[in-house]
């Protein structure tokens, strides 16, 4: 129970800055009705407003207090003073006002913080916390912390893989993309190994555990997921840049003219008219209203930090597939032996891939679309473990199959078989003779070229590289098509995790990827960013998640963050000249505190009406 005590009141605290907005809120609204629809001469419209500061405000000083004695000079800082002062001048509202602001921004801060914490519920939630145990003829569930080294589990169909392990039964197909970046379903047969947090396929396997259950994969890359967490870069918000220096020159002025005049309500009236709601208002609205266009664009700002951070980045990183590519493969090469025809090979190919569930045979069928090729019916159609895919059609014998199963056959023709090269690869027999060899790779996407070169001269990015889990022959060639020179291929999500955290130290970092081997290398980015939702991980550590599978959606975000950072500073900045302007006013006499009052909701309209903006599409919205 003691245990439990921390947390709970970590968890209290968390909410208090919600539940002050909310009684900030509900006070001003309270206020407003008793004023102006009852009676306002009792002097009971006040009272939502004293409750609001003293329930609210109170908490929110002994913080500032607490900031003052570190000496951190931000925004808040004055808007804490003049809380202070609202109430000595007896301005109840405007220091409501104040306390709902200084609230909001906490906690839309706070909202930004915790998406950590969802990151690892949502690992934790994907692996599954039994196993099916086989002893003998008999199988019963067990916990994950029973298994042992050398156990037999049965994994059923569309399960996800409890343990790393070895096949000793079963022939079929797992999912791995998420954990090691490969794009394609990996045949399973006798003696391939399997990793934890791998979809199985449509058929049940039987593995011999090689690791604990603690010691595997996917829990590997949670325990790098909540080191990435606990090593989470802090980010200066714009706002606090801009207060550091605003709040010490307001204060001086304050001083300066009390202390020359020997008039208090000299200072009290630069303070009322210092308030810095241009900060507080502006900037925050200039934020939610780029938020808001964000969604209307199908991105989704799940940090909203990252609008203020990703106009700094200076480093681009890449994840390969799913990213630069599509995720799927495509038939890119048709090596055809001598005495056949290259259309006539694809036809009977792709006749017979129709009755096979093999991750190439979406490939062969789009190539065979693509060229409007008519497929003859098949038969006697089998796909038998050791043979691969054999059938007949239209009277001739097919076999296809991998170039290791072919050499041993000796069939004729297998001299002509062309060198080993990068991608995937499937071998052709028809009629006993050697016929063709198919070559795939994961096609870059269309814009992935443009995108990429357009990053330095549009978007001021200095170096741009990609960290993948792929082999370094696939990574290559992906870069050349796209235009990336620097790689690093074959990297596990630990490595990738360094890599990342070695960049963002040397300049801000902008990392785009779509697995859950992304996503410890997304938390360390200074700006992470998921595109699509193949990982319920990924979306919850990225900043930014891209519904489209688009790179142009990505283009659209840093289009629309420069705006919001355009839009957000003429708000501040140019809401504290105008204060600074008042202040100057209040600081010789001319301006009265209720006056300056008057004078500082003015700026705060105009400010939040040029905030405003930012919701609306500019005319440009990519340049791609």
């Amino acid at each position: 129970m003691a245990s439990d005590t921390p947390s709970r009141l970590s968890t209290l605290w968390r909410r208090k800055s919600t539940l002050i907005t909310i009684l900030a809120l509900t006070g001003i609204v309270t206020h407003l009705v008793l004023r102006f629809g009852f009676d306002a001469k009792t002097g009971t419209q006040h009272l939502p407003l004293l409750i609001t500061l003293v329930i609210g405000g109170l908490p929110m000083l002994y913080d500032l207090l607490r900031k003052l004695l570190k000496r951190e000079f931000g925004s808040d800082l004055l808007g804490g003073v003049s809380i202070i002062t609202s109430i000595v001048l007896g301005e109840y509202l405007a220091g409501s006002i104040i306390v709902l602001m200084l609230a909001g921004g906490e906690a839309l801060e706070s909202y930004a913080l915790r998406s950590a914490s969802s990151v690892l519920a949502a690992l934790a939630k994907r692996m599954p916390s039994i196993a099916h145990r086989k002893t003998g003829a008999d199988i019963a569930d067990a916990d994950l912390a029973e298994i042992a080294v050398s156990d037999t589990l049965v994994i059923y169909p569309h399960e996800i893989c409890p343990a790393d392990g070895e096949v000793t039964e079963g022939h079929g197909v797992m999912d791995e993309s998420y954990l090691t970046g490969e794009p394609f379903q990996i045949t399973k047969t006798t003696g391939s190994l399997v990793i934890s947090g791998a979809i199985n396929g449509e058929t049940a396997l039987t593995i011999r555990t090689t690791k604990l259950a603690a010691d595997s994969r996917y829990v590997k890359i949670m325990e790098v997921m909540r080191e990435s967490e606990s090593k989470r870069p802090q980010l200066q918000r714009l706002g606090d840049q801009l207060g550091a220096i605003y709040t010490p020159v307001a204060l001086v002025v304050a001083l300066l003219a009390w202390f020359l005049s020997g008039d208090s309500l000299r200072f009290l009236a630069v303070l009322v008219i210092a308030t810095p709601c241009p900060l507080l208002l502006g900037i925050p609205i200039a934020i939610i209203s780029s938020i808001s266009l964000c969604a209307r664009r199908a991105i989704i700002v799940k940090s909203p930090v990252v609008l203020e951070q990703i106009a700094g980045c200076r480093t681009a990183i890449f994840d390969k597939t799913g990213t630069l590519t599509y995720g799927e493969p495509a038939l890119t090469d048709q090596l055809v032996a001598t005495g056949f025809d290259p259309k006539e090979v694809l036809t009977l190919v792709a006749s017979l891939e129709r009755y096979s569930k093999h991750p190439l045979s979406r490939a062969i069928l789009a190539a065979s679309k693509a060229q409007s090729l008519i497929l003859p019916e098949a038969s006697a159609v089998s796909e038998q473990p050791g043979k691969g895919l054999v059938g007949t059609v239209s009277g001739h014998e097919l076999q296809i199959t991998s170039r290791n199963k072919l050499i041993p056959q000796n069939l004729p023709g297998t001299d002509q078989l062309p060198p080993i090269a990068g991608g995937l690869e499937c071998v052709v027999v028809i009629d006993g003779h050697y016929a063709a060899a198919l070559r795939f790779r994961d096609a870059p996407r269309a814009e992935s070229r443009s995108f990429v070169n357009h990053l330095a001269p549009k978007h001021h990015f200095d170096h741009v590289m990609i960290i993948s889990g792929d082999r370094e022959s696939e990574v290559r060639y992906l870069a050349d098509q796209v235009g990336i020179t620097e790689i690093h291929a074959q990297k596990s999500p630990e490595e990738k995790l360094t890599l990342v955290r070695a960049e963002t130290a040397k300049a801000k970092t902008l990392y785009v990827g779509d697995g859950i081997n992304d996503a410890p290398a997304m938390m360390a980015a200074t700006v992470g960013m998921a595109i699509g939702q193949n990982s319920d991980v990924t979306a919850e550590a990225a900043g930014v998640v891209i519904m489209d599978n688009s790179l142009k959606k990505v283009d659209e975000f840093m289009h629309i963050s420069r705006r919001m950072r355009v839009i957000a500073l003429q708000s501040a900045v140019g809401g504290m000249a105008l204060s600074l302007i008042g202040m100057a006013f209040a600081a010789t006499g001319h301006l009265s505190p209720v006056s300056g009052a008057i004078a500082q909701e003015i700026i705060d309209v105009l400010a939040v009406l040029n905030a405003l903006r930012a919701a609306f599409p500019p005319k440009v919205i990519h340049d791609l």
